[in-house]
């Protein structure tokens, strides 16, 4: 059985670019309608520069069941600040052992600190059914 090496394929070969992002300030109801509407699992929450600052997940907009917040409440009231993140030339390997490792579902990929674009575990799968040819290329 042939075995994929992912060392020589880095995260801005297989990242999503053009990535939904919201600012802190979001009003967090229409973060949570991206989330619902687009059918994705989680949002990275950068600034005005793009720099990444954070990232709302469904599981941090769980926190919603417990209290009844005014339409005043922002994304920055519930996004996760210490996201784990990689640069555009890190390897896929140590992203899917994060992926494993955290039990995360995606993670952000930067450059300079800035939003470059976001890899998640179907994005691998993806890559991987492409490698063994068990998937037709979308281009």
């Amino acid at each position: 059985m042939k075995r994929i090496n992912l060392k020589h394929v880095t995260a801005q070969q297989i990242m999503t670019q053009d990535t939904l992002a919201v600012e802190t300030r979001t009003p967090i109801y229409d973060a949570v309608r991206i989330l619902v509407e687009r059918g994705i699992s989680g949002l990275p929450v950068v600034d005005a520069d793009l720099k990444l600052v954070g990232i709302l997940t469904e599981k941090d907009v769980l926190q919603l069941l417990r209290e009844r917040p005014s339409s005043r409440r922002f994304v920055e009231d519930y996004m996760t600040r210490d996201v784990v993140s990689f640069q555009e030339d890190t390897d896929l390997t140590a992203i899917a052992e994060c992926l494993q490792t955290h039990h995360f579902r995606r993670v952000p990929i930067t450059t300079d600190g800035k939003l470059a674009g976001i890899i998640s575990r179907r994005d691998i799968i993806r890559f991987i059914l492409l490698e063994e040819g068990k998937l037709r290329s979308e281009a």
